[in-house]
Formats: structure tokens, sequence, C-alpha cells
């Protein structure tokens, strides 16, 4: 087993199967080049065969077409791809941490795939991997066994290499050119197929391969997103569009809210809901989340965050600040006190704030469903509210990330996306 000290060490990556789940583009490709050519559609074990062999290779070995119906195929498959399939992508739970671990600890780190270049080059910069790459190898209509491409990635005497694959293909290209094979069995081939063709080490989730590889590293830190808004400001919908949108991109999320969180946290968000709890003193409320957000931070977000994960929690301190110091009238600078203690200085490193008129959020959220407790208050609460959040932005412009909840659905998720997304590979870096 290797130590840590990886700044002589090659680390070869298959792509299809290995860093990106791409099932969903590869096959929806596959059978629009079948169906334009008049041919049946293939059926899902089929269409399976199709992650990592060559194109030409498989139109001919699992469909049965000739070399120019194939060459036709290929053609027809690629023109979708390049425009829409190679998107239709995701990267697997642990792999930016693996690469970013392996990449900080000095590896040098490539990819070698049976993919053209054109797309290969748009997936890996898409998601941000291409910073981590020293070398990346594809294969050409002349040039598409995996030996030849393990062995143009490598430089000579390049001492201790590993390909990483899922497929037969990876590990008797591996072996053939005389390196280290480590099969993973979360992609498209089985454990005993990587087996029986030469794989010397076998991972069942990406992080498995850092185990084997550097299993002393020290993991990155991940990062803890919250985000806020008015009652009705569409929240909720929000959190779910980014929520895929950060699994897509091979980001491991840990979903929670507040109050609540943890079950301690729950039973305390059960007391602060409920309608019939109305002579509950401001004070005695403001305690109650600071009890709860206690309890969450050390129980679930600072240990999520330790191990490389992004905590994306529905509410958290400015919350509290707006709710309570703003639409309570308690005063912005003494919930902040009394929450101190409960956070020990764990603030989100980003947080989403969908900005929305009270009146309106208002309104949305009373159409929807019956008011809570809090809900339920008078209009001047919930314009207090507002102000709350807009003068804990101002005083924290660099942790907000402030969306007009006005716009479409569509238009929110793609600005929080984009500026999330943005901010969290920038601190990848570090």
């Amino acid at each position: 087993m290797m130590n840590c000290e990886l700044k002589d060490t090659w680390i070869l990556f298959d792509l299809d199967g290995t860093l990106t789940r791409s099932e969903e583009g590869i096959w929806n490709c596959a059978k629009h080049a079948v169906k334009e050519m008049g041919l049946p559609e293939p059926d899902a074990a089929t269409l399976r065969k199709f992650i990592g062999p060559p194109l030409l290779y498989s139109f001919q070995t699992f469909l049965g077409m000739t070399r120019e119906q194939a060459e036709e195929a290929q053609r027809i498959y690629r023109e979708r791809y390049t425009t829409v399939g190679m998107y239709e992508n995701r990267v697997y739970p642990g792999v930016r941490t693996m690469l970013r671990t392996l990449w900080k600890q000095g590896a040098k780190l490539g990819v070698v795939t049976g993919k053209p270049a054109y797309p290969t080059g748009k997936i890996l910069e898409h998601f941000g991997f291409d910073r981590f790459l020293s070398t990346v190898v594809c294969a050409t209509d002349a040039r598409a066994e995996k030996v030849h491409l393990i062995r143009d990635a490598l430089p000579e005497n390049c001492g201790e290499a590993w390909m990483v694959g899922d497929r037969c293909f990876d590990m008797e290209g591996g072996k053939a050119a005389g390196i280290h094979t480590l099969g993973v069995t979360y992609g498209y081939g089985s454990e005993q197929e990587l087996l029986d063709t030469g794989a010397e080490k076998i991972a069942h989730t990406p992080v498995e391969i850092l185990d084997i590889l550097c299993p002393d590293a020290e993991r990155g830190r991940g990062a803890f997103l919250s985000v806020e808004g008015l009652d009705g400001s569409g929240k909720g919908t929000q959190i779910e569009r980014l929520s895929d949108a950060l699994d897509r991109w091979g980001f491991e999320v840990v979903h929670t809210r507040e109050p609540g969180g943890t079950p301690i946290g729950e039973k305390i968000r059960e007391i602060l809901l409920d309608r019939e709890n109305t002579g509950m003193t401001d004070v005695t409320e403001a305690l109650l989340y600071a009890a709860s957000r206690a309890q969450h931070v050390r129980e679930k977000i600072l240990p999520a965050v330790k191990e490389g994960k992004v905590v994306l929690c529905d509410r958290f301190l400015d919350s509290s600040v707006a709710y309570q110091g703003g639409g309570r009238n308690l005063g912005i600078d003494k919930v902040l006190e009394i929450n101190a203690p409960a956070v020990d200085g764990t603030l989100p490193d980003l947080t989403v704030y969908l900005d929305i008129d009270h009146r309106e959020s208002l309104r949305r959220r009373c159409a929807a469903s019956e008011p809570d407790r809090l809900e339920m208050e008078a209009e001047s609460f919930h314009a207090r509210v507002e102000n709350g959040y807009h003068e804990l932005i101002a005083r924290n412009p660099e942790r907000f990330v402030v969306v007009d909840a006005a716009k479409t659905r569509e238009e929110i998720a793609a600005e929080i996306q984009e500026k999330v997304l943005a901010r969290l590979m920038e601190s990848e870096d570090k």
C-alpha cells in the first residue's frame, strides 16, 4: 500500500463509469442514432454495454452493424452528443473529494478515455476537473486501444503508475502497459469482470480509491451553505433544484433544516411551530431556536463539513436575526448575542437569499397551505422581518448571494446554480 507522498506517482482514470455516470447521454444518443437509421431501439441490457468500448466496436458488436453502418451511426451519435448528450451527465458522489485530495498530495492525475477529445475536454471543463489534471488522452478512429492510450499518457520513467477504471478494457490496458490496476465496482462493470482481467485492487466507492492509494491523507474541508427568505419566497423549490445541481457536479450533499436537523432539534421545532403555543414569550422563542441550533451545529453541521461534504441548510442563524431580532423587535445584536454560544463561530460559507416583498410572499404562503404560528403574525411583523434580512445583507454582503425571487423558477434556479457552483469550485483550489 502506498503512503501519501504521491509527487512521483501517476494515477490515470477512465471517464465514463469511473469519474462520471454518463449513461443518460450515451444511451440517449445511441437510441437517437439507431432511430435515425430506421432500426429497432436496443434494449436496456444492450445499451449498458455501450459504456466503455469505442463506438464503432459497440455498434458492430452489440447491434450487428456492418462497418459502413457503424460509421454512419457514429456520425449521427456524435452530432447529438457534442451539443446535448455530453451534458446529460453526473459526477459520482465522492469523486470531487477524491480527485482534490490526491491532487493536493502531489499526484499527477490524468484521464484516459475512449471518447473523442472535444466532448472529453468539454465535460472535464464543465465539471471543473480540468485544473486537477496533468494529462488527458482520448481515442481517435485510428488509435483507440486502451494500452496505447495509457502509454501515450505516461512519460518515460514515470515511476509508480495506476490505471483506475470500471471495465475490462481498463484493467487489460493497464496490465499490458505494465502499470498497477485498480477496478471500481460502482460503474458499469462487475467485480468479477475486473478481477478476471487483472485488477490488483478493488474499490466499491470513490472514497475507497482514496483509502487504497493514499489512506492517511486528510480530506479537504467541505462547505456550509444556507438558503434564506421570507415564507412564500420559493425556498423549498430552489433548495431541491440546487441540491440536484450539487449532486450532478459530484458534491456529497447533506440536507438539513432549522429549526430541527437533529432528533432533539426536531422536538424543539414542534414546540416552536405549534399554533397552540400563543403564550410563548419572545425571549423564550429566541432561546429555543438557539438551543436547537447548538445541537445542530455540533451533531450534524460541523462533522459533515469536516468529512468534506456540503451541508445545505434550509434556514440558519440569519432567520433568528430577522424573525426574532427584526420581527419580534428584540434587536439584531441581542439575537446575535443569544446565539453566540450556540454557533460558536460557525456561520455559512455562503447564504442564498431569495429577495421578495413581504406582502407578496405572505400572499403566496397563505394560498399554499394553512399558516403556522409565525406565519399568522400581522403584516407589520413580516415587514420588520424583511427589513431585518436587508440589514444583515448590508452588514455581510460578501456572504450573501441575493436573488430576485420574482423571476421565474427556472431563472432563479439557473442564477443560484451558477453563483454557488462558482464559489464552491473556487474554494477547491485553496
